[in-house]
């Protein structure tokens, strides 16, 4: 039954509804509605100018609605006179088919029209900034092996104890929060879920922190590698697949190695793949490249796959299989778009069901020691263009993302690209001032 956002909103003590999508870059765009107005809302959305976001759009285009969906609705803990709600866009009556929520959304429904229901965990990284961006906040964490640091985790209780109190009242489940591998890093889990309702927990969950941190005076940012020489912003992904009821899950088989089952297999095969060209959406920016692609970090690991290859429990490598009936893609990072990545996912692995995908050889060695004997697998872009070029020839990835999506983002993110090679750096100086 839907949810009627007018008595939702008498029910809380809501006063005001921020209405909001995500556009293909990630950005989280809204418009700010009073209770009152939020009936005629619910039915015909609210008005946005697509080309004054990062969509594919003129300014000859009409009205784009984001019309909000209500079973997304979150009361904002920490302002409870607010309510955030997850919106799809329409245009002339039509769904717009580059809108990511959209792309998801359809994507969702083709795996439910062959028995398959998506679940899916992320582990959002984050860091702890000083307002100006330019250092971590905390000067006393300095380890060279910082993660799970207690004393650190403890000068930034405030913080992240507000955050996980939020989770708790939300009701997602949150089960652990840690320091991660970089100093001022720090990451927090909560029970995994449908493929969008993880994507819409995951869109609120990084306006959320960045909320709370600009409450207590700092920054926070999910970029993937915000500090040179430290760990990246990791955004794991842990998927499995389950029947229409979500009751059993079916890539779960202890017949079969790791308990992965066939089906699991295949949809595996179809992750690895896609994996150079799904690179462009798990790992959308020119800063991506620096995590994926690092030297050696302080801690003496990137955490970071370079290499398309596959294993166990062992998180050397881009896809592990860490216990039954899932696997963790370990090459999305904090740039990611929440809609996106889960729609790329479904997408390269409903592929891999289809063609009866083998995901290839498993290895079982250290990828950071031995990952030089490799010479079989392929290596990951070493760059955003080169992740647009291979997203690009995979026609039957594009396609199945949606021919007017990859149109839109292929577009946007070359002129992105074009605008970052044009920028003369500090490092051209540097080195090419006296050739």
């Amino acid at each position: 039954m839907t949810q009627d956002l007018a008595a939702f909103a008498k029910e809380k003590g809501v006063k005001y509804f921020m209405i909001t999508f995500t556009d293909l870059f990630g950005g989280q765009r809204a418009k700010l509605v009073p209770a009152q107005a939020i009936a005629d809302m619910q039915r015909d959305g609210a008005g946005f100018a697509g080309f004054a976001t990062w969509l594919d759009m003129t300014p000859a285009h009409p009205d784009m609605l984001a019309v909000p969906d209500p079973s997304s609705v979150m009361q904002l803990p920490w302002k409870p006179e607010v309510a955030w709600v997850a919106s799809n866009c329409v245009m002339e009556d039509e769904p717009v088919a580059q809108a990511p929520r959209n792309v998801l959304n359809r994507l969702i429904a083709e795996a439910a029209r062959e028995g398959m229901h998506v679940k899916t965990g992320i582990e959002a990284e984050f860091f702890l900034l000083a307002p100006d961006g330019t250092r971590i906040s905390d000067e006393y964490d300095t380890a060279s092996k910082p993660c799970y640091d207690q004393q650190a985790i403890m000068r930034r209780y405030d913080v992240i104890a507000e955050i996980c109190d939020c989770m708790l009242e939300l009701g997602w489940g949150p089960y652990q929060n840690d320091h991660e591998d970089a100093n001022g890093q720090f990451e927090m889990n909560w029970e995994y879920d449908g493929a969008l309702q993880t994507a819409d927990k995951h869109s609120f969950f990084k306006f959320m922190v960045k909320s709370v941190a600009e409450k207590h005076g700092l920054r926070a940012t999910f970029m993937p590698k915000p500090i040179e020489g430290l760990t990246g912003n990791g955004c794991h992904a842990h998927i499995s697949v389950w029947d229409m009821a979500g009751k059993t899950n079916i890539f779960a088989d202890s017949k079969m190695d790791l308990g992965l089952s066939e089906k699991g297999r295949n949809f595996l095969g179809g992750i690895m793949k896609h994996a150079s060209a799904l690179a462009a959406i798990t790992n959308p920016t020119v800063n991506s490249y620096k995590r994926i692609n690092a030297p050696r970090t302080i801690s003496g690991a990137t955490w970071a796959p370079n290499t398309v290859t596959w294993t166990g429990n062992n998180r050397t490598h881009m896809v592990r299989v860490p216990g039954p009936g899932r696997f963790e893609l370990r090459l999305p990072d904090g740039a990611a778009n929440p809609y996106l990545l889960q729609a790329v996912i479904i997408a390269a692995g409903l592929d891999g069901v289809r063609t009866s995908a083998d995901p290839g050889k498993r290895y079982d060695i250290d990828m950071y020691q031995e990952g030089h004997t490799v010479t079989d697998a392929p290596r990951l872009p070493l760059n955003l263009l080169d992740a647009l070029r291979e997203y690009d020839k995979d026609l039957s990835l594009k396609a199945a993302m949606g021919t007017e999506f990859s149109a839109a983002f292929l577009k946007l993110k070359t002129q992105e690209w074009n605008s970052y090679v044009s920028h003369f750096s500090h490092w051209e100086r540097e080195n090419t001032l006296d050739i």
